[in-house]
Formats: structure tokens, C-alpha cells, sequence
């Protein structure tokens, strides 16, 4: 017998009555940590998410109220966005100073905001997200600003918990877990010299322990390390998720130390184009220390049993998809550089060695004294889209005008040279290529 539908709606109403509804803040809502634990507490809690591009979460979680802010800066807006919350999130973090991001405002400012918005808006708790071993062994600019804004919340004289989370993995990835499915994609596998142990975590740990503290009645004032329960070499994770992935065992070799060295440098230099590579000095500062501490603690505060990863992955088995994520992974970065690196390099051509040749070409078809001031539009114009693609910041319009102008180019040359049509290196046919190129670069072009 089906119940009434009276019955159905008292029942609901009992449930949600008895339901606990806070208004929670979560600071870099979009993140890897933040965008999971969203994720899990939207739809028992009442949420703002602040981070600085929001675009993408709105679509993804319309039941979030979400404010764009650059946090280290916006105290005002802030203290607006924490009135009447009980609860706020810290999960903004970042690896290395960029364009654009300065550790110790993103690190160091913006706790000193927290602290000074919750004391006008009366919050209730922080939940500080810092990472594993900056109390014991800061040893980078990352750890050092991640030790200096805990100390800061610590002096605060409010409702704190610190988490210290070891290196972060779960079914979303990004950073140093995206690297590590790369690598496992190799049938032969590159190994940095000089790595430290890491004591994995899972990310639905992580935003179990959040979800926990964020109750009024839990422990506060207290500093935990989210560490999985079982010590690895970096080797041996990219190995499992390689298992995982469904690949037999990858031979591996030791890279030259200084052409490991040369690696994160390169990976410095691309950061100051606004990219956020995994493998920068950063990061070979850190992993040379490793990432380990003693869940004890945890478990006993919250009874929060972390998983070990054969365990988490056994849960899950890979897709089609995430084997695709896996090889394309270490692709992507070319695919930019290639890009970049073609329309420089026509660019230059157009405007030096090649001008004549163009010039011919131009006369040709037809333009006469409009040939030169073409020929050098044209090159400069390729430059300029080549720089647009190398920068992080303007990548997007670049590959948009990338396209634009390979559609213009294959219409003005099929009208004013329609011959190069048949020419047998084929000038106008590999325009085609390149748009598919640059339509892959689109697709794949956001990293979260």
C-alpha cells in the first residue's frame, strides 16, 4: 500500500526539523579540498563559497551561495560574507609565489583577515587547512608561510582547529596527484633523485574531518596530521595508480641530479608565466623532506580510520576516462608549447627570412602595394597570438584568435591562391590540423 502524500511531507518536515542547518564559509572554495568539501556539505548546511574565479563552481553547485573575491585583499567584502556564519573553512593554499600569487598573502594575509572578519562577524570555529610537517621542518617559501599564518590563527584567542593534511589524492586530481597518474601513463618511468616517504591521504578523509569539526560540540584548539597509514616511496604510488590504471610495472631509472635540477627550474620559469606546474623549486624542497607524521591523534579525536591507498583505490576501479586523464596528462603541457612555440616561430619567419616569399605570394594573388604592410600584419599578428598563448592570463583569447585567424588565412588564400590548394607540401590543407590543435588546447586547457 502506497503512503499518503500527507504522510511523505510530515515525515520530510520531521527529518528536516531535526536536521542541524549551519551557515558554513569556505575560503578557495574551488580548489581540490574546497570544491570537495562543498560537495558534501551542501545540502545539510547553508554554504558561501569564495574563491576567485567562480565561474565554474556556480554551474556546479547552484545551491551555493558564491561571492568572487581576491581574499588576501577583500577584507570588507569578507566580513560581509562571514556575517552570521558559524563556521568558516579555510582551504585557500598555493604552492609557490607567481604572478599573481604571493605566498605570504595567500598563506599569512589572509588568515590575519579571517581572524579580524570572524571577530566582527562572531563566527564560531576556523578550520585552518596547513599541510603536514610545517611544524616540525619548514624547509620552503611554501611551509614557512603555511607555519607563520597557523602560528598567527593560534594567537588569534578564537575557536581553532588546524589540519595538516600529507599529499592530498582521490578521484579528482590536481597538482602533484595529476602528476602522479601522469607519470603512470609512462611505460617508463623517470624518478627524481633525492625523495622523500609520503604517507598518502584520501581527499574523502580529509572532507570527513572537515565535515566533522565543523560541529559546534567538537574538540577545538587542537593541530592534527592527515596521514594515510602506510609510508611509500614516490615511486611506489605512481607504480599502484599504474596497477590501478590496468598497466603492467613501468621500468624505472634514476634521473641525472642535474638534470633534475634543470627540470623544476624549467618548471620556475613556466610558473612565471602564470602556469601552475607540479614539479617547480617548491616542490623539490618539499618532496626531498617527504610528507609523513602519526595519525594516531586523528583517529583518536575523531575516530576517522584514514584508508591506505590499495585500499581506496581497490574501492574504485579506473574508467576509460581516467586512463585518457592518465596519457594526455604529460601531453598537455606540449600541446601549449607547441602552439606557442608555431605561431612565434611563423611570426619571425613572416617578418624576416620568409618576407620575400611572402611578399611574392601576396603580390600574386593580387594585393600589390597592400603586399608588404600584409606580409608584416600577418607575422606580427602570429607573434603576437604565440606570446598570447604562452601567458597563462591570456591563453584563452589567444587560442580564440588563433582560430580566427587560421579560418582567414585558409578563406583568403583559397580566394586569392587557390593553387595551394594542390601545392604537395600542402600550405593551406595543414591549416586544419593546426585549428583541431588548437580546439584540443581549448577542451583541455582549464586544470580544475
Amino acid at each position: 500500500m502506497e503512503p499518503h502524500p500527507s504522510a511523505v511531507v510530515c515525515v520530510v518536515e520531521v527529518l528536516e526539523s531535526e536536521r542541524i542547518f549551519m551557515r558554513i564559509v569556505i575560503l578557495g572554495a574551488s580548489g581540490l579540498i574546497g570544491s570537495a568539501t562543498v560537495s558534501r556539505l551542501q545540502r545539510s548546511h547553508t554554504l558561501v563559497g569564495i574563491a576567485r574565479d567562480v565561474e565554474v563552481s556556480r554551474q556546479r553547485f547552484p545551491m551555493v551561495e558564491w561571492r568572487s573575491m581576491d581574499l588576501s585583499r577583500s577584507t570588507g567584502a569578507l566580513k560581509e560574507a562571514l556575517a552570521g556564519a558559524e563556521a568558516v573553512v579555510n582551504c585557500v593554499g598555493a604552492l609557490q609565489d607567481a604572478p599573481g600569487e604571493n605566498l605570504s598573502a595567500i598563506h599569512e594575509d589572509v588568515v590575519s583577515n579571517i581572524i579580524m572578519a570572524c571577530r566582527h562577524s562572531q563566527a564560531v570555529r576556523i578550520i585552518h587547512i596547513s599541510a603536514v610537517g610545517v611544524d616540525r621542518d619548514p624547509t620552503s617559501r611554501f611551509s614557512t608561510t603555511k607555519q607563520r599564518s597557523e602560528e598567527v590563527l593560534k594567537a588569534s584567542g578564537l575557536t581553532w582547529v588546524i589540519l595538516r593534511p600529507s599529499v592530498v589524492l582521490g578521484r579528482p586530481v590536481f597538482g602533484a596527484s595529476a602528476l602522479m597518474r601522469g607519470l603512470a601513463a609512462l611505460p617508463v618511468m623517470p624518478v627524481m633523485p633525492a625523495t622523500g616517504p609520503l604517507q598518502v591521504v584520501q581527499l574523502d578523509d580529509v572532507v570527513a574531518t572537515i565535515e566533522y569539526f565543523v560541529q559546534k560540540e567538537t574538540a577545538h584548539g587542537i593541530a592534527l596530521d592527515l596521514v594515510g597509514p602506510t609510508r611509500h616511496s614516490f615511486t611506489e604510488i605512481v607504480q599502484l595508480y599504474r596497477q590501478w590504471l590496468g598497466w603492467s610495472p613501468a621500468h624505472e631509472f634514476m634521473l641525472p641530479h642535474s638534470f633534475a635540477k634543470l627540470t623544476y627550474r624549467f618548471g620556475d620559469a613556466i610558473g612565471k608565466l602564470g602556469w601552475r606546474p607540479p614539479v617547480r623549486s617548491n616542490a623539490e624542497l618539499e618532496i626531498a623532506r617527504g610528507a609523513v607524521g602519526d595519525p594516531t591523534d586523528w583517529t583518536r579525536v575523531t575516530s576517522i580510520i584514514p584508508r591506505s591507498l590499495p585500499e581506496a583505490l581497490a574501492e574504485q576501479p579506473a574508467t576509460v576516462q581516467e586512463r585518457w586523464f592518465a596519457l594526455l596528462y604529460l601531453l598537455r603541457p606540449l600541446v601549449f608549447i607547441i602552439l606557442a612555440a608555431f605561431w612565434i616561430t611563423t611570426g619571425l619567419v613572416s617578418i624576416g627570412p620568409g618576407y620575400q616569399i611572402g611578399l611574392d605570394l601576396m603580390f600574386e594573388g593580387g594585393a600589390k602595394s597592400m603586399s608588404g604592410p600584409s606580409v608584416i600584419a600577418g607575422g606580427l599578428t602570429n607573434l603576437l597570438i604565440g606570446v598570447g598563448i604562452a601567458f597563462r592570463r591570456t591563453t584563452r583569447i589567444a587560442l580564440f584568435a588563433a582560430l580566427g585567424i587560421s579560418l582567414f588565412y585558409a578563406v583568403a588564400g583559397s580566394l586569392l591562391l587557390p593553387r595551394l590548394w594542390i601545392e604537395p607540401l600542402g600550405p593551406l590543407t595543414k591549416i586544419w590540423p593546426i585549428v583541431m590543435l588548437n580546439l584540443v588546447a581549448l577542451v583541455i586547457l582549464r586544470d580544475r
